[in-house]
């Protein structure tokens, strides 16, 4: 964009354009509406956007620890892609822990033990998925064929050479 064409856009605009990253997280926060009216999440956030932003991008790491033998790019997108699969539940998951992060700031007319058990429910699915008790339809695994390493290095084990005994 040229000097004389970014003359005529609004300041937040142009700060927008080089301070924000881009960030495609598989839910807005418009779509926190389903969980939360809007007007509550402005009385939270006091009108301050970054804090809602902040929720997503928690709840979006929090849901990936969880979700290691995935593939990460297809069901999150990158900073650049949208994710390549559109999961109701996932969003749903992900929509839960956001809120939950977001009502930390207030308790401002919200039945806050309903949030802390749908947060709760969200990690208990998380973990039961993680552990492999639960498998979600269309949801793509890693691709570990081209790998020679394990992308984690949190578990690894090896043995000693066979011992053969002479007597």
């Amino acid at each position: 964009m040229t000097a004389i064409a970014m003359r005529h856009l609004p300041v937040c605009f142009i700060d927008y354009l080089y301070i924000t990253p881009i960030n495609m997280p598989i839910i807005s926060p418009a779509d926190l509406a389903t969980n939360i009216y809007p007007e509550i999440i402005t009385e939270i956030t006091r009108s301050d956007d970054t804090i809602v932003d902040s929720a997503i991008n928690v709840a979006v790491q929090e849901t990936k620890m969880y979700l290691g033998k995935y593939d990460l790019v297809q069901l999150f997108g990158t900073d650049r892609l949208p994710p390549a699969i559109q999961d109701e539940y996932l969003s749903s998951i992900v929509k839960d822990i956001a809120c939950w992060h977001l009502l930390r700031l207030s308790n401002s007319g919200i039945d806050y033990t309903a949030f802390r058990t749908a947060y709760l429910d969200a990690i208990a699915a998380l973990k039961s998925i993680m552990a492999g008790q639960a498998q979600p339809a269309g949801w793509p695994y890693l691709d570990t064929t081209t790998e020679t390493t394990s992308p984690g290095d949190s578990i690894s084990w090896d043995s000693n050479p066979k011992r053969n005994n002479y007597y």
